[in-house]
């Protein structure tokens, strides 16, 4: 029993060297990995970089996902842009989580219930999508928040969570420092997907914890994808563990 994960910082869908408003690569790339989940970041929302498209709701419908949540991170002149989550599944229960930290920009993480049908079997995950601060202090405090958060000490410590997104992970600490102690496990090892032409850093991080097995994971670097953003999309192939392998 599997499933795929992507998670991609969009950047509006302007491209990071010709600097275009390109929408119809960003569903290129999408639609080229067939993932079951998708966590975006930098979704565009009535802005006028982006000729006031609905970026959630569009590549949502385009890539033919009935599933989707919203949320909205920072205002800008006209509209605003946040995080998204596409599902093939339901997402029941969306909800934010303020991250910003005094002085910083305003930062959310956007979490919601995944039920999943597979194999004749019902699964929920734990789905969080976060875009992190600048600052490595601000991420790590960011990240501890998160961890001690409502929704996520509502699960049982059975059932599987995905916390993705643009870590801003610069130094490549936030598993050993903050994610590994709270139990997780990374589902790659530092894969580089930044800037999304020639990748120097590994910005994109994927956690996870409960019955899940990480399988594989890359970034996806088909030629569209290097100039769709000024990331690459980070992919996870992930197995739901058996039951009797899942601790108590």
């Amino acid at each position: 029993m599997s499933f795929r994960l992507l998670t991609y910082n969009i950047h509006k869908g302007i491209g990071g060297v010709d600097r275009r408003y390109r929408p119809e690569r960003t569903q290129e790339v999408i639609e080229h990995y067939a993932a079951d989940l998708v966590l975006l970041q930098e979704v565009d929302e009535g802005v006028k970089r982006s000729q006031f498209h609905q970026q959630a709701e569009m590549l949502a419908d385009r890539c033919g996902f009935e599933h989707r949540c919203y949320q909205r991170n920072v205002r800008v002149k006209q509209g605003h842009y946040g995080n998204a989550i596409f599902s093939r599944w339901p997402l029941e229960g969306p909800c934010d989580l303020d991250l910003t930290q005094p002085l910083k920009k305003r930062r959310q993480a956007l979490m919601a219930r995944c039920v999943i049908h597979l194999d004749g079997r019902q699964h929920t995950i734990g789905v969080v999508n976060v875009h992190l601060g600048l600052a490595g202090y601000e991420r790590k405090r960011q990240l501890a928040r998160l961890n001690a958060c409502d929704f996520l000490g509502s699960l049982s410590p059975r059932t599987p969570v995905v916390v993705a997104g643009d870590f801003n992970d610069v130094y490549n600490d936030l598993g050993r420092a903050v994610m590994f102690p709270a139990g997780y496990n990374a589902a790659e090892k530092s894969i580089r997907t930044f800037p999304a032409a020639a990748p120097l850093r590994a910005l994109d991080r994927v956690f996870y914890r409960g019955g899940l097995h990480a399988t594989g994971a890359f970034a996806g670097r088909i030629g569209v994808a290097r100039r769709a953003s000024d990331h690459l999309p980070l992919i996870v192939d992930f197995e739901f563990a058996p039951p009797d392998a899942v601790d108590a």
